[in-house]
């Protein structure tokens, strides 16, 4: 079933029309919770409102469900397995083992797994590793040191905090040799002030964000990238959830609004995705030399490997690879023109110390 268009969906959540249940929920970036468009809850205003085909998608993104609404209500088991949700959310800091959340749901520790994945899309300990890191990044954003933020949201190391976290969510060898194959890519480009921009999305999230001076270029660039997927050209109406995500990230880049935390699909080796996601640690207005990162990463030899994982990141601003410089403070090199690095950089310490 595909979503309404974001206009219908706006006006059916302002109407709280029933006959829309089911079709998509909001999630609530104040909250943190997502409903059914029904919902008698107090309104959001409408840039906190984001649009989800499933709940699946919902909860890949970090909302949890309603409890006015009861979002999840009438689908079979879930009311069990939100429960093991909650209680993973709530204890994300401590050592839960797939034996004890299984007793808890009164079911067996492979069932459970089972309809788990089924449900949400991923294992009950990724969704751990997950809620453990959405809290290392709240914590960054307000201003504790990386040290703190990692044993305060319980990874215990740093090689967890990007080694371990990112294990059952970077790909295997051959599915990243396959260059999208079986996949639908949903794409679309707008104007910023950093130039054209591209974004593409994956139904798991964010996977390309590219700059370039003309739409034609940069759709090349993304069959480059991705040349066995099926690419889609998606207007607003078709693809909600990517022209919103759009609007969030032209609003950072074009006004200086906060950089959104979008929901990414990242496709990389094992060390790439390491690199990648330490980046996603760096607070605006701060920036690191590439040595800097190889030893925040557990790899002070791998110097050269990190400044090429940061050259084959293909979602720029999403990770902030601009926040990288070479060892003499130059900007060193930048995909999308050392221009573009210069100015992103200069934006962020404009925002951050005046």
């Amino acid at each position: 079933m595909s979503m309404p268009s974001e206009q219908q969906m706006r006006a059916a959540i302002e109407a709280r029309d029933e006959s829309y249940d089911g079709h998509f929920f909001y999630g609530v970036i104040t909250t943190g919770v997502f409903c059914k468009p029904s919902c008698s809850a107090r309104s959001a205003k409408p840039e906190n409102l984001r649009f989800f085909s499933t709940i699946e998608s919902a909860m890949l993104a970090g909302f949890r469900p309603c409890k006015r609404c009861q979002a999840t209500a009438k689908i079979p088991r879930i009311d069990r397995l939100v429960e093991i949700a909650r209680h993973i959310e709530k204890h994300a800091d401590e050592r839960l083992t797939l034996s004890s959340l299984a007793e808890l749901a009164e079911l067996s520790p492979s069932r459970l797994q089972r309809i788990f994945k089924e449900a949400f899309g991923i294992s009950p300990k990724a969704y751990q590793d997950a809620v453990r890191m959405r809290h290392f990044k709240q914590l960054l954003k307000e201003g504790d040191s990386v040290t703190n933020a990692i044993f305060s949201s319980g990874f215990g190391s740093i090689s967890r905090v990007y080694g371990e976290a990112t294990r059952n969510i970077g790909m295997t060898p051959k599915a990243y040799r396959s260059g999208g194959a079986g996949e639908t890519i949903a794409y679309a480009c707008r104007n910023t002030a950093l130039g054209q921009m591209a974004m593409a999305a994956t139904d798991k999230g964010v996977c390309f964000v590219q700059f370039g001076e003309d739409k034609a270029s940069l759709v090349t660039n993304l069959k480059a990238e991705f040349p066995n997927a099926e690419l889609s050209a998606s207007p607003a109406q078709d693809a909600p959830e990517l022209d919103a995500w759009m609007e969030a990230l032209d609003q950072h880049i074009s006004k200086g609004a906060p950089r959104p935390d979008l929901p990414l699909d990242m496709r990389g080796t094992a060390f790439q995705m390491k690199v990648w996601q330490f980046l996603l640690s760096i607070q605006e207005g701060n920036v690191l030399s590439y040595s800097e990162v190889a030893e925040k990463i557990d790899k002070p030899k791998a110097v050269r490997a990190v400044a090429s994982a940061c050259a084959k990141n293909r979602i720029g601003v999403l990770i902030p690879c601009h926040r990288v410089l070479r060892g003499d403070g130059s900007l060193g090199g930048y995909r999308w023109g050392l221009e573009r690095k210069r100015a992103l950089l200069d934006a962020e310490r404009k925002r951050r110390f005046g």
